[in-house]
């Protein structure tokens, strides 16, 4: 036979290794799948609130899972402990995975110490879902926060996740701002390790 040892054949997909394959998902594909997700969990709910909840939940399980899997393919399961450190991976490493492109700017909230901001003039489960106008300030950016709150909980860096619309001057659409509020805690002990 030829090639006989030279494909290594798995009796069980758990033991097939989880390096690099093809990472692409089609667009279309995906813009199909997640408004039928917002569908379902809107038939669900009452009220705005509640769906960006839902929408929150479902990203927070994505996220965990995106965390594992990058931990261990980008880091050689090693995790970030510093502040800093684990923004960086979010705004680059999970946004290029999830998104095909790094975020837009993640910035430092200037108000209050424990707020960082990921920016995106146009994120991607915003672009082909229309709000109706009842719905006024719904926002599929929900899902999204709910990715990084679950990659930052993960980690070990608890924070409130929100999604928020920004006017943008000289632009039809606003950009959506994933702001994240991070635990006493998490300060507490970025402060000790100085």
């Amino acid at each position: 036979m030829i090639g006989v040892g030279k494909i290594k054949q798995y009796s069980n997909v758990l033991d097939k290794p989880l390096t690099k394959g093809k990472q692409e998902v089609s667009l279309s594909a995906f813009a199909f799948l997640f408004s039928e997700l917002v569908q379902y969990n809107q038939t669900q709910v009452d009220n705005i609130a509640e769906l960006e909840r839902r929408l929150e939940d479902a990203g927070y399980a994505v996220g965990a899972r995106v965390l594992e899997l990058l931990c261990h393919r980008e880091k050689g399961n090693r995790r970030e402990t510093r502040l800093l450190g684990i923004l960086s991976f979010v705004h680059s490493t999970v946004w290029k995975v999830l998104f095909g492109k790094v975020a837009d700017s993640l910035e430092k909230g200037t108000e209050h110490e424990d707020e960082y901001m990921i920016s995106e003039k146009e994120l991607l489960v915003n672009r082909f879902i229309s709000i109706p106008k009842d719905m006024g300030t719904f926002n599929c950016g929900a899902f999204v926060a709910g990715i990084v709150r679950g990659v930052l909980d993960g980690a070990g860096f608890p924070a409130v996740v929100t999604a928020h619309f920004v006017p943008m001057e000289g632009q039809q659409r606003p950009r959506t701002t994933i702001l994240i509020k991070f635990a006493e805690e998490v300060l507490l002990r970025e402060a000790r390790l100085g």
